[in-house]
């Protein structure tokens, strides 16, 4: 089973939007109802099966694990395979995308062609984070944009079309320029290499899974390397989104339905993170030396810029997209520290950003389908009425500022360690950045929540269902699990990190300086 187990995890939820596709007949109710068991059974089936995944796998191994390779088209190959810093990507993906289908279970429009669209999203998703082969990779990462795409622009909100033309135009460009890096990594390969490697070396036929730090075969001098960094970052730092590329996120967020910007906050942003991960540290270290300062600053100013701007929204989604971009932050930050607090640190904020952001958005739904407004305005006082909801709201919105004992907590903490080793003025003004956090997260709380209930719309409103108290139980579960004990994901992060980073720093120490690289490349 293990031989063929990340391909059986990444097509089950294909295989259920195919089922839906063909044997589903009719939009009645009885029909809308079966096409939510089908899709809500394949992703819990997913997401069972992806624990044998979990529990198969071995930290200590450095390497590719549960890996699998087959001819494919063209010369290309189907490579997939996961190691300490994917698999947990891979499981949070599956852990998520269940409660996403559940928290959609009120979908009354096109449900089938609804199920069947996020079916495939997930497929698409997962095999971005399991890709080997970098063809495969940008095939998953752009194909993913379709059913997103579709998701915002059919079942959106008003100014959906807009929103969802902006989510694929600023993301589609930015994989543009990767792309046409690649084609410059093949032409290298076909030509520059060959007195290098022996023989023709296809970016076509080589996966990113090599045991050296050059990662392709491909030998790329000093000056090239950076202007290939740059067009892989275009492509990274429009999907995570880093500030100044971030302005698609707030308009996406507010118009998706709630599902999903649940899978765009949880999992989606994650592509960007994870692709500096497997991309510019080993594939391109000297231009990641070269632009690391530049980087660590623009996350520093969309930490302090983001935040500043949450304090001034009107609305509940927008906040927490802007809170988002400023979280995302923190990663990049750990990211290009380059060091394992902060590369530990900003992969657990990943995955803790997951749980916590997902919720948010969830909170917001909740409301939204009882009273069809995002408005802050238009709330108060629903701690009269909805406690429960309250203590949920106030949970997440502690562990979103960062509260001991939380995930978020963990995730921060360790981020800033690993960059203050680095830059202490970055550090210091995103230490800021959880002042910030505190300042709008509570103004968001105190506003919906605390008070007197005086409106009279809100009077009649009605507290958590059971199905929605149990879609947030696993989410409270984790968020408090990881912020105890870190160690279940610090320990299956931590080897491979450690490799990572000893491959980056070899590969700096037997390159020239970052600046004898730019000026020959002049």
């Amino acid at each position: 089973m293990t031989d063929s187990l990340l391909s059986l995890v990444t097509f089950i939820p294909t295989l259920g939007a195919v089922i839906l596709a063909i044997f589903l007949r009719g939009s009645n109710a009885a029909a809308q109802r079966n096409a939510k068991w089908v899709a809500l059974v394949t992703t819990v089936v997913t997401f069972l099966v992806s624990l044998f995944i979990l529990a198969e796998f071995d930290p200590q191994n450095t390497g590719f694990q549960f890996v699998e390779e087959r001819d494919w088209v063209l010369g290309l190959k189907y490579r997939l395979g996961v190691d300490g810093i994917s698999v947990l990507f891979v499981m949070l993906t599956t852990f998520m995308m269940p409660l996403v289908i559940w928290a959609s279970w009120d979908v009354s429009k096109r449900v089938k062609e609804y199920m069947i669209a996020f079916l495939l999203l997930e497929t698409l998703m997962l095999g971005v984070f399991m890709a080997l082969d970098l063809v495969l990779f940008y095939l998953f990462f752009e194909a993913g944009l379709i059913p997103m795409f579709l998701i915002i622009g059919i079942w959106g909100g008003a100014n959906r079309i807009y929103a969802s033309f902006k989510f694929f135009l600023y993301t589609f460009l930015g994989s543009v320029l990767m792309l046409v890096a690649m084609v410059g990594m093949y032409v290298d390969a076909g030509t520059t290499c060959i007195a290098a490697c022996g023989e023709a070396t296809s970016l076509m036929t080589h996966s990113f899974a090599s045991e050296s730090f050059d990662i392709l075969g491909i030998h790329v001098v000093g000056g090239m390397q950076t202007l290939l960094f740059l067009a892989f970052f275009a492509s990274f730092a429009v999907k995570m989104p880093m500030w100044p590329v971030h302005t698609w996120l707030p308009d996406a967020h507010v118009q998706a339905p709630t599902a999903g910007s649940v899978v765009l906050a949880a999992i989606l942003l994650k592509m960007g993170g994870y692709g500096f991960l497997r991309f510019s540290l080993p594939m391109f270290p000297i231009g990641s030396d070269v632009l690391t300062p530049l980087i660590l600053w623009m996350s520093a100013i969309a930490i302090v810029y983001t935040s500043l701007v949450a304090l001034v929204q009107e609305d509940m989604k927008k906040l927490i997209a802007y809170s988002s971009v400023a979280h995302m932050g923190y990663v990049t930050m750990g990211i290009f520290a380059a060091n394992q607090q902060g590369i530990d640190g900003a992969i657990f904020q990943m995955i803790s950003h997951g749980f916590i952001s997902g919720a948010l958005f969830l909170c917001v739904g909740v409301i939204y389908d009882r009273m069809h407004t995002r408005e802050i305005d238009a709330y108060g006082g629903l701690v009269n009425r909805m406690p429960a909801y309250a203590l949920i709201f106030m949970f997440f919105t502690m562990a979103n500022v960062g509260l001991p004992g939380t995930s978020g907590f963990v995730g921060e903490f360790l981020t800033l360690m690993g960059i203050f080793q680095v830059n202490t003025w970055v550090a210091a003004i995103a230490t800021s950045g959880v002042i910030f956090s505190a300042a709008y997260a509570l103004w968001l709380y105190r506003r919906v929540v605390m008070g007197d209930l005086i409106k009279e719309s809100l009077k009649t409103i009605s507290d958590m269902s059971g199905r929605e108290r149990a879609i947030f139980a696993p989410l409270v579960v984790m968020t408090l699990l990881l912020g105890v004990y870190p160690s279940l994901v610090l320990d299956i992060i931590g080897p491979s990190v450690e490799a990572l980073i000893q491959n980056y720093e070899l590969a700096l120490a037997e390159a020239p300086s970052a600046a004898t690289a730019a000026v020959q490349s002049h």
